[in-house]
């Protein structure tokens, strides 16, 4: 999740990606909704830890407005599989305001866990 470059090889969703993914680093993300036109976003990394946790907060105008936090936890699972949680919660004045939107995000969000499973189902396993 964080090797951003990367992205466009297989996230329909988010199709560039650049930034550092460190605690306080700033992000550049173009998104691709299946409804709608390209949007840059510039969110603020609020935890990277490799292998575990990607986590981000977009502040619309002033906190407290409209606040997003984007997340993604990677957990052990049996049979020495990986299982993700991906999500985002909406938070501010506007977020009651929001029910479409965060209906199509959904399914963006769900295109872009199903790619990310093909490509970790696709790729080589090691014993």
């Amino acid at each position: 999740m964080s090797d951003l470059p990367r992205h466009c090889t297989w996230n329909p969703y988010i199709r560039e990606a650049y930034g550092e993914p460190v605690p306080g680093g700033r992000l550049t993300l173009r998104t691709h909704p299946e409804a709608g036109d390209p949007v840059t976003l510039r969110p603020r990394v609020v935890a990277a830890r490799p292998a575990a946790e990607l986590r981000w907060v977009r502040r619309t105008l002033v906190p407290g407005l409209l606040d997003t936090e984007h997340f993604f936890h990677l957990a052990e699972g049996p049979g020495r599989t990986t299982r993700l949680e991906h999500g985002e919660r909406v938070r501010g004045l506007l977020a009651p305001f929001l029910g479409r939107l965060l209906t199509r995000n959904a399914r963006d969000f769900a295109a872009m866990n199903e790619a990310l499973r093909a490509r970790v189902e696709a790729a080589p396993t090691t014993p």
